[in-house]
């Protein structure tokens, strides 16, 4: 018997630098803190393709970047984790960055998105003759709210019923996606920018936002809250499955680009959605773990952090296998 063909996604959006600032004090607004700084290789949907490819998934990516030297980092970290970069670079532009500030104990007290690059220019690069063979020989797309909004409201159009995958980025891009939530197979989100999207309180239950998200036209949803329970949303079921705390937070940027990126390799591989959920579960577990932004994924640490996550409890809707039902 053959192997089965590996599957393909293709990555369209950020791939930047990722700046981290983190405290080694208890943070003091309007003051000079103490503190170190680390600078790699980020971006949603080039960190959640990282995870993805160690899962077992082809990947190629296309993003946008500066002549600079930063553009060459950036050019380099896409080679290291073997993804084919289909990526422009526009020799007179600076590349985009991240550089947050991170508390003593690694959650963001603040951060600033420099991004402007991939508003002007992505929405043309869909254009490219080369993007769309790309996309003909992609099993799957992937991509984030770093695109503008008429950049994004291209995609559906352009993967002719393909899956697309998508992360929200943040509270303000969010929105930009809310013209496509019926074409995309899963939306990856937190509390906050789930706020934004639906118009609910941050403080909302999670299966209210999942409800609302619903009417909104997205059949699938994954909704985390930090150490909280992630909350799913599976077309008319609902459940949750309760994360393991993690040993040491070395820092939590990339934990939700893992989440999305090894759930998304693994319904691409075929695995229930209960399960494949768990499979990001356990790479945003060994995010969390490393000071990388997209962790290492050895067969063995995988394995090892799968079997601390629970099965899924169905809150609505008929449990499917893998689930424990709550009544």
């Amino acid at each position: 018997m053959s192997a089965e063909k590996q599957k393909f996604i293709l990555g369209i959006g950020g791939a930047h630098i990722d700046r981290r600032g983190q405290l080694s004090v208890d943070f003091v607004p309007g003051a000079s803190n103490p503190g170190t700084m680390r600078e790699d290789v980020g971006g949603g949907t080039f960190n959640a393709l990282r995870n993805a490819v160690q899962r077992g998934v082809g990947g190629s990516l296309l993003s946008v970047r500066g002549g600079d030297a930063s553009g060459v980092t950036v050019a380099s970290a896409i080679a290291a984790a073997g993804i084919r970069d289909l990526s422009v670079t526009f020799l007179d532009r600076r590349t985009p960055s991240y550089t947050a500030l991170l508390d003593r104990h690694g959650d963001v007290v603040a951060a600033l998105a420099d991004m402007g690059l991939y508003d002007l220019v992505f929405a043309k690069q869909l254009r490219r003759a080369s993007v769309r063979a790309a996309i003909a020989q992609a099993d799957a797309i992937f991509t984030d709210a770093n695109l503008s909004g008429d950049a994004l409201a291209r995609l559906p159009k352009l993967v002719e019923g393909k899956p697309i995958f998508a992360i929200a980025i943040s509270p303000a891009k969010v929105l930009r996606l809310k013209e496509i939530l019926p074409a995309l197979s899963c939306l990856f989100l937190n509390t906050r920018e789930a706020a934004a999207l639906t118009g609910l309180s941050p403080d909302a239950h999670a299966p209210a936002m999942l409800d609302r998200l619903r009417t909104l036209g997205l059949r699938r949803a994954v909704l985390s809250k930090g150490p909280n329970p992630v909350h799913v949303l599976d077309g008319d079921r609902t459940f949750s499955i309760t994360p393991p705390a993690p040993r040491s937070i070395a820092d939590v940027t990339g934990a939700g680009d893992a989440l999305a990126g090894a759930t998304s390799a693994a319904m691409l591989r075929g695995l229930p959605f209960a399960d494949a959920v768990r499979e990001g579960m356990a790479a945003a577990l060994l995010a969390l773990e490393s000071a990388d932004a997209a962790p290492v994924l050895s067969s063995a640490t995988f394995k090892a952090a799968l079997a601390l996550v629970p099965t899924a409890e169905t809150l609505h809707g008929a449990p499917s296998r893998g689930e424990a039902h709550v009544a």
